[in-house]
């Protein structure tokens, strides 16, 4: 069976393709809309973080014999502890500066994280193996499904439907919430913002860890493995809406879908096609497709 020309197992192998990336996208831009909606930074550090729970989780592995399931709790919290203390001892300060000062303050982090860790590896791909469990692929009928890589979806997915549920759905998410918007109000209950603000980025740092924990096993890793994606990523977060959570998570699915069908109809737009939706989107609708209009 061929749908314009190309056979239906074409053509599922790329939506899986397209899934597998939006996936990537989805958990990153979460968490960069996290950040952003509850602590109103734009962190550009998070690629190189994203980076860094691959990495970590790759010596865990080889130095340690430690086992990809291990390191996929570990890794994230490792980088979360990691991002409480670029909080406490660095963005804590920039609060209520221009967005223009995190920027500037989260991208001379990620030359400092990618400098130290290309002094050591240099930029040449790291060995990554599947974790054993998860090898092979699985006949579905239509086509042969990558145990992983369905692995990744999965766990993308139910990842990012548990934040949102956290954050927009519990009393602790309308804490943060409300910490932002009015933290001396929220401190009056006894509730001690400046730590919920901390961990929050912690968490939020965290999310990009465990993408890099699921990405090693299908994406290269090297120490200048977040460049390229964070700039897709912070597109996805534009075009979703800055601070919307759910938009970051159907925008990050949706256009990972949309570049996996371009790759197939017309391979050479495939690395701009996201961009060109971003400005149409801006257009249209200025603060994104999910974003609230001021």
């Amino acid at each position: 069976m061929e749908i314009f020309g190309v056979s239906l197992p074409a053509m599922m192998s790329q939506l899986l393709l397209g899934l597998v990336n939006g996936s990537f996208y989805a958990i990153l831009s979460l968490g960069l809309a996290v950040i952003f909606g509850l602590l109103n930074v734009i962190n550009f550090a998070h690629g190189a973080l994203f980076m860094m729970g691959a990495i970590l989780t790759w010596m865990g592995m080889t130095y340690f014999n430690i086992s990809y399931w291990v390191m996929l709790i570990a890794a994230p919290l490792i980088v979360g502890a990691f991002g409480v203390l670029i909080e406490r001892l660095l963005l804590r300060w920039i609060y209520k500066l221009d967005h223009l000062y995190g920027l500037l303050l989260t991208l001379g982090l990620t030359l400092l994280i990618e400098g130290a860790f290309r002094s050591v590896y240099g930029v040449s791909g790291l060995g990554y193996d599947t974790p054993d469990q998860l090898v092979g692929a699985t006949n579905v009928g239509f086509m042969m499904l990558p145990n992983y890589r369905a692995w990744v979806v999965v766990a993308s997915v139910v990842v990012c439907i548990a934040t949102w549920f956290v954050i927009e759905k519990t009393r602790l998410g309308a804490y943060l919430r409300a910490g932002t918007e009015n933290p001396r109000l929220v401190e009056a209950f006894g509730i001690n913002v400046p730590l919920m603000v901390t961990l929050t980025y912690g968490f939020g740092v965290a999310l990009a860890a465990f993408a890099g924990v699921l990405a090693a096993p299908v994406i290269q890793v090297t120490p200048l493995m977040g460049q390229n994606l964070i700039i897709v990523v912070f597109a996805v977060v534009v075009i979703g809406g800055m601070g919307s959570i759910m938009g970051s998570i159907l925008t990050g699915l949706g256009l990972g879908i949309v570049e996996g069908f371009t790759k197939v109809f017309y391979p050479e737009a495939s690395s701009t096609v996201v961009f060109v939706i971003m400005v149409i989107v801006l257009l249209i609708r200025p603060a994104g497709l999910f974003g609230k209009e001021k």
